[in-house]
């Protein structure tokens, strides 16, 4: 038994060797001058913010980080975390005074934020550094074209507020095999920036690569790539992972960051014919043992995986009977020998010879990994080994 988890019932381990391994790959993949951004937003996608933080900065394995709020950034601050902070999320009016205290450069697309920065910089003698948003084809944040010049009027009034960026977002680059909308993008991107170039408007960086263009398109690279999913080992989709392994001559490995683990609180015999959870939903139709599993969907565990998931016990699946419950689950050991309770419970990551992906669970639910890893509980333990 570990001895830093024998005390607890669900823990998440994170193998900093790969995290660090699969930031260098995707590093790989651009040019020594692109800066590295890695996204640690929702919690580094479930991995934990603060620990992932101090793992890349410790190996040197990024240049920048990105988060999604300003709290996020005062955590990374507060924890000793000196790298550049680009939050990417919106910032309310009255928490901008916040953007200057911790030293962070934050994404815009509304003029009020850059006149709220410029009387607070004014007030404070500091620069705001800020990266514009521009539209392209996702439909999200981001600036039309044709609001271009009153940007540019604003941009040259401002003494304490700095465009360092220029940044967009690919709305369907990772799930198609079809690149011919992320094109446009990258072309209409192209026309923005040539708008400041012509107005003398000098832009450091440029970024419109998430995990999926950095991994496949150098030309989306600019001066700054945001890698996300892939830094965690995950792919950004079963496409993109296809057309590195199968169309191109070179090839990129990631390896899985993120083991869940639990530890069995019950071993009890079922007898057959008796229905088991809420909803009578399952019904034993042997003789049979389950082991209950202190883990539910107020865990992260989805409810959609009620007599559909598995886990893995002694390197064996175990089924889930009845419903995923708020704080538990059961499953089916009756053929797994020799259990004991708090033994460990895999519910992803390898046991000997098998593994369970949050791919697969993702799979049994309709939903995407990305969902898997993020909704598990912030509050569980995060555990480098």
């Amino acid at each position: 038994m570990n001895q830093l988890t024998k005390s607890l019932l669900s823990w998440v381990e994170i193998d900093g060797k790969a995290l660090v391994a699969n930031a260098r790959a995707l590093r790989a993949q651009t040019d020594s001058r692109v800066t590295f951004c890695s996204a640690l937003k929702a919690n580094a996608y479930g991995h934990g913010l603060i620990l992932c933080a101090q793992i890349l900065q410790r190996e040197d394995a990024t240049d920048w980080i990105a988060v999604n709020s300003l709290w996020e950034a005062e955590k990374l601050r507060a924890h000793g975390i000196t790298l550049p902070l680009y939050i990417m999320g919106y910032i309310p009016l009255p928490e901008l005074e916040g953007v200057f205290a911790h030293d962070v450069r934050i994404v815009v697309y509304n003029q009020e934020t850059v006149i709220r920065l410029e009387e607070i910089g004014k007030r404070l003698g500091k620069i705001a550094r800020v990266h514009l948003k521009v539209e392209t084809g996702n439909h999200r944040q981001g600036v039309y074209e044709h609001d271009i010049p009153s940007w540019i009027t604003l941009f040259n009034t401002c003494k304490h507020v700095v465009l360092e960026g220029l940044s967009t977002h690919f709305a369907n680059i990772e799930d198609t095999h079809d690149h011919s909308y992320a094109q446009q993008q990258i072309q209409r991107f192209d026309g923005y920036f040539s708008i400041f170039r012509e107005a003398g408007i000098p832009i450091p960086y440029l970024h419109s690569a998430n995990s999926a263009a950095t991994i496949l398109f150098s030309k989306t690279h600019g001066t700054l790539v945001r890698a996300g999913v892939a830094l965690y080992g995950l792919w950004p989709s079963d496409e993109v992972n296809h057309e590195v392994n199968q169309l191109r001559k070179d090839t990129i490995i990631l390896a899985p960051v993120l083991s869940w683990r639990a530890r069995i609180a019950q071993v009890r015999p079922i007898p057959k014919g008796s229905l088991i959870g809420y909803g009578c939903s399952y019904r034993a139709e042997r003789d049979m043992t389950i082991a209950i599993i202190p883990v539910g969907y107020y865990d992260g565990f989805d409810r959609g995986l009620s007599n559909n998931g598995e886990v893995l016990i002694h390197g064996r699946r175990a089924k889930l009977c009845g419903r995923v419950c708020m704080n538990m689950i059961m499953v089916d050991v009756t053929d797994i020998n020799d259990l004991h309770v708090e033994d460990e419970v895999t519910l992803i990551g390898r046991d000997g010879n098998d593994e369970i992906t949050a791919g697969e669970m993702a799979e049994k639910i309709g939903t995407i990994h990305y969902e898997i890893v993020t909704r598990i509980r912030e509050d569980i333990p995060r555990i480098e080994v």
